[in-house]
């Protein structure tokens, strides 16, 4: 899939296309990503879409700006969440950190479904509600800073639909919710006529006879337009319903839906019996999953400080450090780090929870998880285990974590057009009653409808994808490990925590799609990149490969910190895909044969 313009959409002809919503962009030459990370006109001004937790779509940015010009004041913004409950936490955030004088200019305007509409009955399901927060734009910037850590953003499927559904007169403001500004009155808006009669998606046209069929006609085709025509209401449900049970291993085939409930889940490859369909839970991205499950343990455990252990993806630190009593940074995830936290443990010292990716990114460092659970169950701290990289499909790492986080957005989807997230409670952990009690107040399912159609229609082929990813992340591997210009190849298979990975794997299961190199002169990194001829921007995961200079996207303002914990600030990331093995070998060896002008010795 090479050949991408600057800025366009990754996978391509996504950007503007409502059915299909890309997660990545290109970014094909190392200046680009400079220029990215520095604000530069020539990068920023081409760019048609983003990784959406840090470029807000363009339909959401049309939607919120929509908001402002009925309910705001001149020169305001507005962000954009699912729910009431999720805007007021924006709203708190920002309240904490902005000036007293800004204070009673925030607001949040909450729109839900105008029910008294007859034609808005058969949307009651979907619950298209949208909570914006409305602020001036010299603090949007902190608002930025909750949508980007907590995930909890609306997506760009659920902002075009109910844009629509504003348009239109069907969401009202919601009188009753005490957060909006008495001073904020919805101009009138009367709906277009094909709203004046009743519809069903679900029934078809209703039986009728007379004048009324034509508009009751022209009000289902609107409503299907509406969700365009990947979307049946009935098969919501029984889809999250598939999509839980393949993350538990209970679900392997090819299974097409239905619009009945699917069988009561037997079994599952997690090595926990007694696991439910009901024990995970989804989200509508991978961070927000993260956010929750510390929240969770905030709501159920108290207000102690937790640990980050590895290096981190850089939201994940964030959110330790930002909500709550902050936390205590390991960045090697190393047995000295375990030593020294085993010290302070045994000193008194009390934790949350320990949060780890197995393995972490971009290093593929594996923490012991062996020696973590015993120290956890010895000293009472909750393990959080992100198993985004590694998959459940190459390991299993269930036994030894409290609460186990994915990205459904990386290689469990594919293709790169739709986020989603998981959590997973374990049954057998000390803190699951807690931890259930916590959900059962304080869970909101804000995964949009058709993000779960997409999600779970993509991972449908998830096992097989793994197996020939595994494959060719190999075969590139041994290309790179054998040239000259690289100094260190980052993989499972290869790092010196390769014993620690080994406990987890499955039988059969492989190392995982994600590969990051070094080289030993910086000017060999960019050739190698100029030169690769692969998709090149941000995101893993992908059914195609896709190479990104990692840490200069994710640590750009902090490269020096970064490399003070072995992480090199010219180091490449790569996503393997799946291309014809041969193929992809020969792209990695064409792009390597760039760097010999500037190989250097060690």
């Amino acid at each position: 899939m090479p050949g991408f313009e600057l800025g366009g959409s990754i996978p391509p002809d996504t950007a503007h296309v409502p059915a299909r919503q890309a997660v990545s962009v290109s970014l094909p030459t190392w200046s680009a990503n400079v220029g990215y990370e520095e604000g530069q006109d020539w990068v920023v001004n081409r760019m048609t879409t983003g990784y959406p937790r840090f470029f807000i779509h363009r339909s959401i940015q049309a939607f919120a700006a929509d908001i402002v010009a009925r309910f705001g004041p001149n020169g305001y913004k507005a962000m954009l969440f699912p729910t009431q409950q999720i805007a007021c936490r924006c709203l708190a955030f920002v309240k904490a950190r902005c000036s007293p004088s800004t204070l009673a200019t925030l607001t949040v305007v909450n729109l839900v479904l105008d029910v008294s509409n007859p034609s808005a009955k058969v949307l009651e399901p979907l619950l298209p509600t949208i909570s914006a927060v409305i602020l001036p734009e010299d603090v949007f910037s902190i608002a930025k800073q909750y949508w980007q850590h907590s995930g909890d953003g609306v997506s760009s499927r659920r902002a075009e639909f109910c844009h629509g559904l504003f348009k239109d007169g069907l969401l009202r403001l919601d009188a009753g919710f005490n957060g909006a500004s008495p001073t904020l009155v919805q101009k009138p808006c009367r709906g277009p006529k094909r709203y004046t009669r009743t519809a069903s998606l679900d029934a078809g046209i209703p039986h009728t006879t007379g004048p009324r069929v034509e508009e009751v006609q022209e009000s289902t085709r609107f409503l299907e337009e509406r969700f365009g025509r990947n979307l049946d209401i009935s098969f919501v449900a029984p889809a999250k319903s598939a999509i839980k049970r393949r993350i538990a291993g209970a679900l392997r085939s090819n299974h097409e839906l239905g619009s009945s409930p699917l069988p009561k889940m037997e079994s599952n490859t997690r090595g926990i019996v007694n696991l439910r369909e009901d024990d995970i839970y989804l989200f509508p991205c991978g961070m927000n999953a993260i956010f929750n499950a510390h929240r969770a343990l905030l709501g159920s455990r108290g207000n102690l400080k937790s640990i980050n252990f590895g290096f981190p993806y850089v939201d994940t630190l964030k959110i330790l450090e930002k909500f709550g009593p902050g936390c205590v940074f390991y960045g090697h995830a190393s047995e000295s780090d375990l030593d020294d936290l085993e010290k302070r443990l045994k000193d008194g010292e009390r934790f949350l929870g320990l949060f780890c990716e197995f393995p972490g990114n971009p290093l593929l460092t594996c923490p012991n998880l062996v020696r973590i659970r015993h120290l956890a169950d010895t000293y009472d701290f909750a393990v959080v285990v992100d198993e985004t990289i590694g998959t459940f499909a190459n390991m299993n790492v269930l036994p030894y974590a409290d609460i186990v986080v994915s990205s459904l957005t990386k290689i469990f989807s594919g293709d790169c057009n739709v986020m989603g997230g998981s959590a997973i409670f374990n049954p057998n952990s000390r803190y699951y009653r807690s931890l259930k009690d916590f959900a059962q107040r304080e869970y909101e399912d804000t995964y949009w409808a058709e993000d779960v159609i997409f999600m779970e229609r993509n991972s449908r082929d998830f096992v097989s994808r793994i197996e020939r990813i595994n494959t060719n992340a190999e075969a590139i591997c041994d290309v790179l490990r054998s040239h000259p210009a690289v100094r260190t190849v980052y993989y499972p298979k290869f790092n010196e925590s390769k014993p620690n990975y080994e406990i987890c794997k499955l039988p059969g299961g492989g190392y995982g799609g994600l590969i990051s190199i070094s080289f030993h002169k910086p000017e060999q990194a960019m050739a190698f990149y100029d030169a690769i001829d692969t998709a090149k921007g941000p995101s893993l995961g992908t059914n195609f490969t896709l190479t990104s200079p990692y840490v200069l996207l994710a640590h750009y303002q902090e490269l020096d910190w970064a490399a003070g914990y072995g992480v090199d600030p010219n180091l490449v990331r790569i996503s393997v895909g799946l291309e014809e093995t041969e193929a992809i070998v020969g792209v990695f060896e064409s792009a390597l044969y760039v760097t010999a002008g500037k190989t250097s010795s060690t």
